[in-house]
């Protein structure tokens, strides 16, 4: 993995931008668990997901420096050009396999790419590509809103799209595993892991036969994320409780044009993650309040 001096130098701070949206104000009863997507949701991302789309990186030279790092003697536009075709040709042989959402394992298809095949030299250019292309930084309050969910018991999970680094993230800019914050290992759930991406249901499914393992019912689970498509819409299908993450414009996505998001709403607007604890706390409050009546 990339020495400290490297991650220090691609750490850089960034802020939420408004979305404009308001949070609700009236919270859920009974909720147990609280699952979460990461990119956009618990991080901050410059392209506002994972970057494997085909957008092309505002700063080549930086992208042709890394390349002389790893002595790597590739053009960096034609690199991006055969790094997208090599995971369009991935997805499209997943998908003549009867998988709807393919996800890819992206040391793979890099392997492929550059035609190398020492791994950890593999892994750590993937690494540094990744921070080069899509910057990422905690959500404002990621840390308290983790130590009151824990505070309150509740059993914490991930399902996300993601590639071998994501789990990382909480190391290098948190300084802690996700087994330390809290995060429970059956109820995290990465796309690169399964083969498939949200909003297949295939991860959420996962996720369901994981908390029924729990005795846990899908209407004490919370699902948090910023995407109505690839959040809302599977995690409400699954009969979980949503909450639409709105606290950054970069990330939102709402998706009014699209099928399935028509007429779909989240049950929970947060434009801060501090807010996720108060509105269950609120929740339980209220749902005491009327038993002791």
């Amino acid at each position: 993995m990339p020495d400290k001096c490297s991650i220090a130098e691609h750490i850089h701070p960034l802020a939420p931008l408004p979305t404009g949206l308001e949070p609700s104000k009236n919270g859920i009863n009974g909720i147990c668990c609280v699952l979460f997507d990461i990119y956009g949701t618990l991080f901050i991302s410059a392209s506002g997901d994972i970057s494997l789309s085909a957008k092309p990186d505002k700063n080549i030279r930086r992208l042709a420096r890394l390349l002389d790092k790893y002595d790597l003697r590739s053009d960096p536009k034609q690199l991006q050009e055969n790094l997208w075709a090599a995971v369009r040709a991935d997805h499209a042989k997943n998908k003549q396999k009867g998988i709807d959402v393919p996800e890819v394992r992206i040391e793979k298809i890099w392997r492929q790419v550059l035609n190398i095949n020492d791994l950890e030299r593999i892994k750590n250019f993937a690494i540094e590509y990744e921070w080069l292309v899509n910057p990422v930084y905690p959500m404002p309050g990621l840390l308290t809103m983790l130590d009151k969910l824990k505070q309150m018991d509740m059993h914490l999970g991930i399902v996300s799209n993601a590639q071998f680094y994501t789990s990382l993230l909480f190391e290098w800019h948190l300084g802690s595993d996700m087994a330390d914050l809290g995060f429970e290992r059956d109820l995290t759930f990465f796309s690169y892991d399964h083969g498939c991406a949200k909003p297949s249901q295939i991860l959420f499914n996962r996720a369901l036969e994981s908390l029924e393992s729990k005795k846990i019912s899908p209407a004490r689970a919370l699902y948090v994320g910023n995407d109505m498509l690839n959040d809302i819409y599977p995690a409400a299908r699954c009969g979980m409780n949503t909450a639409l993450f709105a606290g950054d414009t970069r990330s939102l996505r709402l998706r009014e044009d699209h099928p399935d998001c028509q007429g779909l709403s989240a049950d929970l607007v947060v434009t801060d993650l501090r807010q996720i604890p108060v509105l269950i706390h609120q929740g339980a409050d209220k749902n005491n309040k009327k038993e002791t009546k």
